[in-house]
């Protein structure tokens, strides 16, 4: 009866701890209610908070009901020795009266555990009661799942489950096993074993109805919950076998009854939750094969492999996969780079039973990998809300198929699939005895938690964004203000519960550079040093001493200031309190009272406002997401009115252009100037003038491409003239391409609002312009010999045979001076080069043609022409054309 009594007051201690748990619960979900319902896309940073404190709250009520099956375990093993003892003194006394004795004994017993177990029925009705909200609510919750991914202990738990089907599901377990301890003494002890059945209840009752991903994050939390259920396992291991004896003890009076009661009782139990235990999904699982889907986009010649997907054959009928690379731009986000194309995974009957979890292989090429960066799959559902995948990274074959590198995943729901290279995540359980912690994404990275720096258990997760020091560089060339700025330590992104305040400093350690023209400046000291010790010289111990003094620590520069910049409460502040020392060469440390969601020590030469390094970090983190780009639009060289359109990065800009000559492409237009464009960002192209495009399907004036840094953007166009008389004065067709660039908040605003892109790109400027031009085509038209024109002066041919021969007579000198002398317009001469470069007579020959036309008819031209040519230096051609114009004899170079 004492282990009762101290049953039911840690059962009421509990209690309040429920209530205090579930209150704050509660409140947490009216915040994200209200975040959910506001229209401000900066609130996700909230929202992702709130979210963050919900998981750490679930956590704890986990334990606490943990707890609670500890202590309600710990009541029927006491049940369980008395009534062990019950039985040795049932066979010391043979007496009747003492045999009533004891029975009345264990039914008052008996009787004392169902009314606590009742009780606490009661109360876990009263606080789920309290606790519940509408369906509306809970799907809303749903819907917004967490980005993140975090542990417990050395478990990863993949996404957030809802909160309410998560202590549903908990509640129900608890509630049964009371209720299974309510009755009698051996339902109790079913009830234990029970418990253990019921995470493979949980694991493997998987529903096709639930929501995106639901059994994928419920295993996560079981995880979670395993962690302490790791410490009953003796305990739980030992009741088992009591409860062997127990049944023995029991077979003595109604071993039959009791027994089948027993089983009738699980099996009531297991019925309860409704699992999916049937062995037909585990037959048709031996007969699952992959299928290979092969798709074709808009711009490609021949189909290519899109993913392979292993289910039962008569699934993979019902399955059917698109290319989405239309949306690609939402899927990618900050830090985030596409590898794959982006698929989506439909089934053909809405109603389809599906077995669950699917495997998906999905083709990809990622350039950079580093210790940095993570390739993931991202799981999108109709409504874009994300969930992120860790696949098994296959290279170089699947099968018998030979592409590249395949990212392997179990699905849990259909929907929109791509491969993305991302920050890497590291988490680490921070305990209250403290923990040091060293990235493994980089070794020089490094934290120190003290003792008692938290009250309990905490989740930390880190992500590091190295910095280049051309990124640096290119902003001091940009901005005169940021000279003084020498280097920078990587960019440490840090996530926990923002209600989990530091009790004590935490230490941190980074790698930030030194000054480069201070260490140069020290090498040619050392080299000089080196090459004025030609001579060997005896030194006295006075000068050894003076020498050795001189020679300063690393990092002892007393002009060099170290600042750190912290992102807090939705801004960039900079920490002028807290002081960054110089560990060593490179390395520096500092302490820090709170937590800070990023932060980035700057290495400075002089002292810098406040406000300039604030304005210098949003830039770095601009220029850190962004690449430099070129836009081409080649011609195909053969063939003028084929061209491809493509953005390159700069860095690849003369590889690019090499690959494109060698498949016959060629400017002019030359690439246009450099272009800043973050992942996701789209390039329009709009032509004007008299040019237009097509892409193959329609004609249009604007095409577009999204720039994805790790992938290939081409886009093949067919060329055409607007009008075909335009351009009359020149010998080519004129038109002009205007770019464009949208940035993905344009982009998600289209989408929201179905505003069209050319009310957008009406709405801005260009941020470069290619000038285009298309050779006119000689037309030679064929008309009926009566139709053909026919001259009826016969002068016409005299002189027609006369510039000839005068050509033919005139050397490139003699040619340049006659049309200085003659009254010929410039733009003619031009047009006259482009249409004959490679002919000198025929050249001269149409000067001549132009001149004579443009001539009155009642005008000498022969008087003309020879005092042209007097005054060009040929006054020896004057005599010989007035023997040819009278003679009618010319004598013709061979041309």
């Amino acid at each position: 009866m004492l282990s009762m009594e101290l049953a039911s007051t840690d059962f009421t201690n509990t209690e309040d701890r429920l209530i205090q748990i579930l209150t704050h619960i509660k409140q947490y979900n009216e915040n994200v209610k209200d975040l959910l319902e506001g229209s401000h896309l900066k609130n996700n940073e909230d929202l992702e908070k709130c979210i963050f404190s919900l998981i750490l709250l679930i956590h704890d009520l986990s334990k606490t009901f943990c707890d609670k099956i500890s202590r309600t375990t710990e009541s029927l093993q006491s049940t369980f020795h008395l009534l062990k003892g019950i039985q040795n003194k049932f066979k010391d006394f043979g007496s009747n009266n003492e045999d009533t004795h004891y029975l009345t004994s264990i039914s008052q017993i008996l009787s004392d555990t169902a009314q606590h177990l009742k009780l606490a029925e009661e109360q876990l009705n009263m606080v789920s009661t309290q606790y519940s909200t509408n369906q509306t609510e809970k799907s809303n919750v749903t819907r917004y799942e967490t980005k993140e991914d975090f542990v417990d202990g050395s478990t990863v738990g993949k996404a957030i489950t809802d909160t309410s089907q998560y202590h549903k599901a908990s509640e129900k377990i608890n509630l049964e096993e009371a209720g299974k301890c309510n009755e009698q003494c051996d339902e109790g002890v079913s009830a234990v074993t029970v418990m253990n059945v019921s995470p493979f209840i949980k694991t493997h009752s998987i529903s096709p109805e639930d929501e995106y991903h639901q059994d994928l994050n419920f295993i996560g939390n079981t995880d979670i919950i395993s962690g302490n259920e790791e410490h009953l396992q003796p305990l739980t291991e030992q009741i088992v076998n009591d409860k062997q004896q127990l049944n023995n003890i029991k077979q003595q009076n109604d071993s039959d009854s009791a027994d089948s009661d027993k089983e009738n009782r699980i099996e009531l139990h297991v019925n309860s939750t409704e699992p999916n235990l049937s062995k037909q999904p585990m037959i048709e699982s031996k007969h699952w094969t992959y299928k290979q889907y092969m798709l074709k986009s808009d711009y490609d010649k021949e189909q290519r492999l899109a993913c392979f997907i292993k289910a039962p054959p008569l699934i993979l009928e019902q399955i059917e996969c698109r290319l989405m690379d239309d949306i690609s731009s939402l899927v990618v986000s900050d830090s985030e780079e596409l590898v794959s194309s982006v698929l989506g995974i439909w089934s053909k009957d809405a109603n389809l039973k599906i077995p669950f979890p699917l495997s998906v292989s999905i083709p990809f090429n990622s350039r950079y990998r580093g210790n940095y960066k993570d390739v993931m799959v991202k799981a999108n559902d109709e409504n874009l809300q994300a969930s992120y995948l860790t696949p098994n990274l296959l290279d170089g074959y699947h099968g018998n198929h030979k592409q590249g590198s395949f990212a392997e995943v179990k699905v849990y729901k259909l929907g929109i699939f791509a491969v993305v290279s991302c920050l890497r995540k590291e988490n680490f359980t921070v305990f209250r005895k403290g923990l040091s912690i060293k990235l493994s994404m980089d070794s020089r990275i490094s934290l120190n938690y003290p003792s008692g720096c938290f009250n309990t258990s905490v989740i930390v997760q880190f992500k590091v964004q190295p910095i280049d020091t051309s990124l640096i560089s290119q902003l001091k060339v940009k901005h005169d203000i940021y000279h003084s700025v020498v280097s920078s330590s990587p960019l440490v992104h840090v996530k926990q519960p923002s209600f989990q305040a530091f009790h004590k400093p935490v230490t941190v350690i980074l790698p930030c550079p030194p000054n480069p023209e201070k260490k140069k400046q020290g090498e040619d000291i050392e080299n000089k040093r080196a090459s004025t010790a030609t001579v060997p010289r005896v030194t006295s111990s006075h000068q050894i001493r003076a020498v050795s003094a001189s020679v300063k620590k690393h990092g002892d520069n007393p002009t060099e200031l170290l600042k750190l910049l912290a992102f807090k409460e939705d801004q960039w502040a900079v920490l002028d309190d807290v002081v960054v020392k110089n560990v060593q060469n490179g390395i520096v440390s500092f302490e820090v009272s709170e937590h800070l969601q990023s932060f980035i020590v700057i290495r400075l030469s002089s002292a810098m406002d406040n406000a300039h390094l604030l304005s210098f970090i949003q830039n770095l983190q601009d220029v850190t997401y962004s690449s430099m780009v070129n836009v081409i639009l080649y011609r195909k060289k053969d063939n003028p009115q084929k061209a491809v359109f493509q953005v390159v990065s700069s860095k690849e800009l003369n590889w690019e252009v090499l690959n494109l000559r060698e498949a016959g492409y060629i400017g002019p237009p030359e690439p246009s100037e450099q272009i800043p464009l973050q992942e996701g960002e789209q390039i329009y192209l709009r032509f004007c003038g008299n040019i237009a495009a097509s892409d193959g399907k329609t004609m249009a004036n604007t095409f577009k491409l999204t720039f994805h840094c790790q992938r290939k953007q081409q886009l093949p166009l067919n060329l055409s003239v607007v009008d075909e008389f335009g351009n009359h004065s020149s010998q080519h067709y004129k038109g002009t391409v205007a770019i464009y660039k949208l940035s993905k908040e344009d982009i998600i605003e289209s989408y929201k609002s179905s505003v069209t892109s050319d009310v957008l790109l009406q709405q801005r400027t260009p941020v470069s312009k290619l000038a285009l031009t298309l050779p006119k085509m000689e037309k030679n038209v064929i008309r009926p010999s009566s139709t053909k024109l026919s001259s009826s002066d016969p002068t016409d041919v005299q002189w027609d045979n006369l510039l000839h021969w005068l050509a033919q007579e005139l050397t490139e000198e003699d040619a340049s001076l006659l049309v200085l002398s003659l009254p010929i317009r410039r733009s003619t001469i031009q047009l006259v080069k482009l249409k004959s470069p490679d002919n000198l007579t025929e050249q001269i020959y149409e000067l001549l043609t132009f001149w004579k036309k443009s001539l009155p008819t009642s005008a000498d031209k022969l008087r003309l022409l020879a005092r042209h040519l007097r005054k060009s230096g040929r006054s020896n051609l004057v005599e010989a054309l007035q023997t040819k114009w009278e003679t009618n004899t010319f004598y013709q170079k061979p041309l």
